[in-house]
């Protein structure tokens, strides 16, 4: 039995431990979080301009929609406006500063009518991003940029919470995929090359749920979760954003949700930056959970 909370007003600490049970939250807009999906949007619509953005797909060819998103989904990752509001929005919820760390912020897209679903504008299937070498302490924090609809959000999958998936995970390694198959997202058209985790059996979608949140709403959710981009069928182009969160506390006593199915090796635990000052995870904590590619065969 889950939960799903709205607007709820735990301390991280308690908030932490019902993510890592298994538990949903989805908060409503506030000045914090319209400050960073205002500021995504804006660097959308200017990038589109004179287009709409949820509707330009339906205006260009998709070799140059894809050429666009490879230049501004970079471009807002690394501008050093979202950090600062990413630090101001984790603030804001009550996140420890000091204990807390995020990765960088993640423009998705995700096109109607299977416009372009490959490479820079990736429809992920059933997956957690355990899956992909992320802690399972790793918490997610997901925000539409622009309104979305059941036709064009996210699904989550909770009779899989402790059931496992068989799944390839184990050909995952974070440090090779970044070193090779990250660099060609935007070559990625028709039909994508590389080689990611995927289900290796049939997941059975329904029961799902489809959280709805206006944009600078957030929906919260555990990284161990099985989730799924809905196929969208809305007519127009969902615009997101995700980040993601560990606790350096957590990470130092192995508190985390439960692993059941995931085999990847490497760590994404080097790419998260302190909220207070933009520091890196230490190394030695880096290397607690760095494993190494040939330790799973």
């Amino acid at each position: 039995m889950h939960s799903i909370y709205v607007d709820a007003e735990f301390g991280d600490d308690e908030r932490r431990q019902k993510l890592y049970d298994g538990d949903l939250f989805v908060y409503s807009p506030r000045p914090s979080t319209l400050a960073l999906t205002e500021f995504a949007g804006e660097m959308a619509r200017a990038a589109f301009a004179p287009l709409d953005p949820e509707t330009a797909q339906f205006d260009m060819a998709v070799e140059d929609y894809a050429a666009l998103l490879a230049e501004l989904k970079p471009r807002f990752i690394h501008h050093p406006e979202s950090k600062r509001l990413i630090q101001e929005m984790l603030a804001d919820f009550g996140c420890d500063t000091e204990q807390v760390y995020f990765d960088v912020p993640r423009m998705r897209s995700s096109t109607s009518n299977d416009y372009l679903t490959t490479g820079i504008a990736f429809a992920f299937h059933p997956h957690r991003d355990t899956w992909y070498s992320a802690p399972h302490f790793q918490l997610n924090w997901w925000l539409p940029i622009f309104p979305i609809t059941a036709e064009n959000g996210l699904a989550f999958h909770p009779k899989y919470w402790q059931t496992p998936v068989k799944n390839s995970s184990r050909v995952y390694n974070y440090a090779e995929w970044n070193a090779t198959s990250r660099k060609i997202a935007a070559t990625q058209i028709g039909t994508d090359t590389r080689v990611q985790p995927v289900p290796e059996e049939e997941v059975e979608l329904v029961p799902q749920i489809r959280p709805i949140c206006k944009p600078g709403g957030i929906i919260l959710f555990s990284g161990a979760q099985l989730h799924s981009s809905v196929p969208n069928t809305s007519g127009r182009t969902r615009f997101s954003i995700d980040l993601r969160t560990v606790h350096l506390g957590d990470a130092m006593d192995r508190r985390s949700a439960p692993n059941v199915d995931s085999e990847c090796t490497g760590t994404t635990m080097g790419d998260y930056l302190r909220v207070s000052d933009l520091e890196h995870i230490p190394a030695d904590v880096v290397g607690e959970y760095d494993t190494p590619s040939h330790a799973i065969a």
